[in-house]
């Protein structure tokens, strides 16, 4: 029989099979990664529910990206959307862990007008508590990443905006900050000058939702 028609019956050879792109170098792999980052999104926003979480999920997907060994990803289209998955799924689990151990406000709604003013000392009191904790157990800008981070819902792009670091290293002093808290970690004294400041800075960013003196005050702290 003709080779050529045997081989035409055969389908195409492994030699015949398209190219997957090859993302060993820096610039492949970013243009890989910006082709594919539409989707990545998407992805990340059906799991999370959320855009700006989602935009965290796929730049910490980007950074994980730079530190794989690329010379060995035979589908890099594959990887991305399956470190994303993962990725979000860790978001949305710890999201909702947050919550369940978190079931009462961990900030006080002092604007409520139906609060008593018994209610409303309690929960002064419990902040105080809660302040004098961050301050005995976390470094400065660990309690600053935190607070913004889990009491206010900064994205980690606006800590390390504020805080003048990378976002890794934002999700990093977050990420240390909750091991601490949830530890045994040694507590340092608390000075009262700093714990009246912060407690005054969280209750007036609760009562009127203006976040800049807390912000002064927690990156003041952290310089």
């Amino acid at each position: 029989m003709d080779t050529t028609l045997m081989e035409a019956r055969r389908g195409p050879t492994v030699q015949d099979a398209p190219a997957l792109p090859d993302i060993a170098e820096l610039d492949d792999a970013v243009a890989v990664f910006t082709r594919t980052r539409p989707s990545l999104l998407h992805i990340a926003q059906r799991i999370v529910g959320s855009p700006t979480e989602a935009e965290d999920v796929v730049q910490d997907v980007w950074l994980r990206l730079q530190g794989t060994d690329r010379a060995a990803v035979r589908n890099p289209s594959a990887l991305l959307r399956t470190i994303t998955a993962r990725l979000a799924v860790n978001v949305a689990q710890s999201a909702r862990r947050r919550r369940e151990v978190n079931a009462s406000p961990w900030i006080p709604d002092t604007a409520d007008p139906d609060v008593s003013p018994e209610t409303v000392a309690e929960r002064q009191d419990t902040v105080a508590h809660a302040v004098a904790l961050l301050l005995a157990t976390l470094t400065p800008r660990q309690r600053a990443a935190y607070v913004l981070r889990e009491g206010f819902g900064y994205s980690y792009d606006g800590i390390a905006a504020l805080l003048h670091l990378s976002v890794v290293n934002a999700r990093q002093h977050v990420a240390r900050a909750q091991q601490r808290l949830g530890g045994r970690s040694h507590r340092q004294e608390v000075d009262s000058v700093a714990h009246r400041r912060l407690v005054q800075a969280f209750l007036g960013a609760a009562r009127t939702g203006e976040l800049a003196h807390l912000e002064r005050v927690l990156v003041a702290d952290a310089q």
